[in-house]
């Protein structure tokens, strides 16, 4: 299969033949093969998984996006912000976390501070559980 695979500034990776791709859907994770059927899907903040012939898999933490995937077995998948794993620093994320509570609990309930607040304690729970790491 083929895969384009790109964040506002970057294209990660544009025409690349893969084995499968593992997508972090709003409906679920589902596996992308040749031969899919065509799809189009709505992405979650999670892990998205690249396997190159080699069978060692690439991952990247989404923040969401869209992904699509065409009749002729190509996937093209856009998202605001992709980091790959091994980039992520589970120390950093817990401080993050702590300080997007506290915004959350001290900024005024539906106002925009308290909205960013919570996409923020989100993010970071999410970014955390690719990791295998637990928030409190």
């Amino acid at each position: 299969m083929t895969l384009n695979f790109s964040i506002p500034q970057e294209t990660i990776y544009s025409g690349a033949a893969v084995e499968q791709v593992i997508i972090p859907g709003t409906d679920g994770e589902y596996g992308v093969t040749v031969n899919h059927v065509p799809t189009v899907s709505q992405l979650k903040a999670g892990v998205l998984q690249i396997m190159h012939a080699e069978g060692e898999a690439e991952k990247y933490f989404v923040a969401g996006g869209y992904a699509l995937t065409h009749e002729n077995s190509v996937t093209d998948i856009t998202c605001p912000e992709a980091v790959k794993l091994d980039d992520l620093d589970s120390d950093v994320i817990a401080k993050n976390y702590e300080a997007a509570k506290l915004a959350y609990s001290s900024a005024e309930s539906g106002s925009l501070a308290h909205a960013e607040a919570e996409i923020e304690i989100e993010t970071n729970k999410a970014m955390a559980m690719a990791l295998g790491v637990t928030l409190s």
